[in-house]
């Protein structure tokens, strides 16, 4: 009998899950462990193994399709099994060879037919040529005629395993297509187009969806502060001199620490907006970082930072980091957070606006260090680095008075950075 591979559900939160990619075709013979296609949510992408051995009978769903987490995707079994029972509600069009009878219900096969005959089961009252869009574009992409093809689908339909079959074989050459190819007049070059359309990921459309409905929805305003980096230079230098894992804490790692312990002083900034009335204050700071990944923005969180020291933050944000860059990150681990911090200073902003990652009611951008002057305790002008800080606040939650003296904190706490680690 032949059984379903479903659509994995990828995290406690995940509803459904929008297929890729397939990376095998009806007709495919797989084994336990095969990757079938890609999934993703709206923050992560994942690979779908098989989780039965035999032929891909059917599949229920096409790349792009959106499908409830459990929801049957595939039928697996052995070649002429029935899969009726396994298609669920609501999928696509099927490119699937029909059950074969049983040699009890079998009629006697007819005669071996004629290549002509074969073809003229292809075409339709209409005179064109019955072809699944699958095989279209497969044929078009490899510069062959689909109509050359020998059918298998149902009712003489082309399907895409017979264009493959087509392009391993070779073309069949008829006299009368020659005659006709001759005589036709070579179509004209088509000059090549100056740009190219790209559809959204899925979780490019999530971003998009999110920053969208964050600036509508809000009341966003963003205060610029700077602060002297010196202290948190110095003790840089002397982490990476020690070496090893303290050798990997760096400036943005300090934030993240002095963030963590800054916060909780002010409870509307590390929390939530439940709705138009209502903020929920988190007793500990789950602190988002924002990391930039070949999909996307993502922004993996820090549970219960302001318990951990900085070499704990250091190693946690590394990982996650590295998690969200290669795909194989939990989307749990991408929800929940408090507030965020978003770090440019690699890229040399010297100031930007962050939007709001809802429902959130603040996030910091943290800019790139410049030399500026400032007059020093003998009176005499002299340069240091100041690294600036950008707040952007929904003015619903957070009053400005209240925002800059969380930044004004901060950039304190930093300047006088072993002191902090000493509290």
């Amino acid at each position: 009998m032949a059984k379903a591979v479903i659509m994995p559900k990828a995290g406690i939160t995940v509803e459904s899950c929008i297929i890729g990619k397939w990376l095998k075709n009806v007709g495919d013979q797989v084994k336990v462990g095969d990757i079938l296609y890609t999934y993703e949510t709206d923050k992560a992408s994942f690979e779908c193994e098989s989780t039965e051995e035999g032929e891909i009978l059917a599949i229920f769903f096409k790349d792009g399709d959106e499908v409830p987490c459990f929801t049957n995707v595939c039928a697996i079994g052995a070649k002429g099994e029935k899969y009726d029972e396994l298609i669920p509600q609501g999928a696509s069009s099927a490119e699937a060879p029909k059950a074969e009878a049983s040699p009890a219900e079998a009629a006697p096969a007819p005669a071996p037919a004629p290549v002509a005959a074969a073809a003229e089961k292809t075409v339709s009252a209409d005179g064109s040529v019955k072809v699944s869009p699958r095989a279209r574009t497969l044929a078009e992409k490899a510069g062959v005629n689909a109509a050359d093809a020998e059918p298998t689908g149902p009712d003489g339909r082309i399907i895409e395993r017979d264009v493959r079959k087509l392009m391993e074989t070779g073309a069949p050459v008829k006299a009368e297509s020659a005659k006709t190819a001759v005589a036709a007049p070579a179509p004209a070059a088509v000059p090549e187009t100056e740009y190219e359309d790209v559809k959204f990921s899925g979780i490019r459309k999530a971003i998009a969806k999110s920053m969208m409905s964050s600036l509508h929805n809000t009341a966003q305003l963003t205060n610029h502060h700077s602060f002297d980096a010196t202290a948190i230079q110095a003790y840089r230098k002397e982490c990476k001199a020690a070496g090893g894992d303290v050798g990997g804490i760096t400036l943005g790692d300090m934030v993240l620490y002095a963030v963590s312990r800054t916060i909780l002083a002010w409870p509307d900034i590390n929390a939530n907006m439940i709705d138009d009335t209502t903020i929920r204050r988190f007793r500990h700071v789950n602190l988002g970082v924002a990391v930039d990944t070949p999909r996307g923005l993502m922004v993996p969180t820090i549970f219960n930072a302001d318990t951990k020291s900085l070499l704990e933050i250091s190693k946690e944000v590394k990982t996650l980091a590295e998690a969200a860059r290669s795909g194989a990150i939990s989307p749990d681990l991408l929800t929940g957070a408090s507030f965020t911090v978003s770090n440019l200073g690699s890229t040399g902003v010297e100031m930007f606006t962050p939007v709001i990652n809802p429902p959130q009611t603040a996030i910091l951008g943290v800019c790139g260090i410049v030399n500026r002057v400032k007059a020093g305790a003998d009176g005499q002008i002299k340069m240091y680095p100041a690294m600036g800080l950008s707040l952007t606040y929904d003015h619903r939650a957070v009053d400005g008075s209240p925002a800059s003296k969380f930044v004004s904190e901060l950039a304190k706490n930093l300047e006088k950075f072993t002191l902090l680690l000493a509290k």
